[in-house]
């Protein structure tokens, strides 16, 4: 007869997986809890470019991630009325990644085109 019963090393390896998924459960749920966040939301173009838009300055004020005094911003792709999936990011890394981009490409767009926004490549973005 076999033994169906978990080694003594697939239990440690079990153990320690649950208590990864515990600690990220946790960020998550502090991520909601008495944060300030953003969200934004983008539908196609982000498919046709490979870019995400993110907003900087709007009737020559700054707006945006220049204003946000949020703690996390939320970044939905859209696909029609669909959420794709949802881009987390916390404000402060953000904002370094942005100031580390070696050229910053922006457009204009928004309501009467008075809004600028930074073009972030996906790809780069995750490396």
């Amino acid at each position: 007869m076999e033994n169906l019963s978990p080694s003594k090393e697939d239990r440690k390896k079990f153990d320690i997986d649950l208590e990864y998924g515990q600690v990220r459960e946790k960020q998550v749920a502090d991520m909601l809890q008495g944060k300030k966040i953003e969200v934004k939301s983008e539908r196609g173009m982000w498919q046709k470019t490979g870019n995400i838009a993110i907003e900087f300055e709007s009737y020559g004020k700054p707006s945006g991630i220049a204003a946000t005094e949020s703690d996390y911003w939320f970044h939905n792709l859209c696909v029609g009325e669909e959420t794709f999936c949802t881009l987390v990011f916390d404000v402060k890394s953000l904002k370094k990644i942005i100031d580390r981009l070696d050229t910053k490409k922006w457009v204009s767009g928004g309501d009467n085109k008075a809004s600028k926004m930074y073009l972030l490549n996906l790809q780069k973005l995750f490396s």
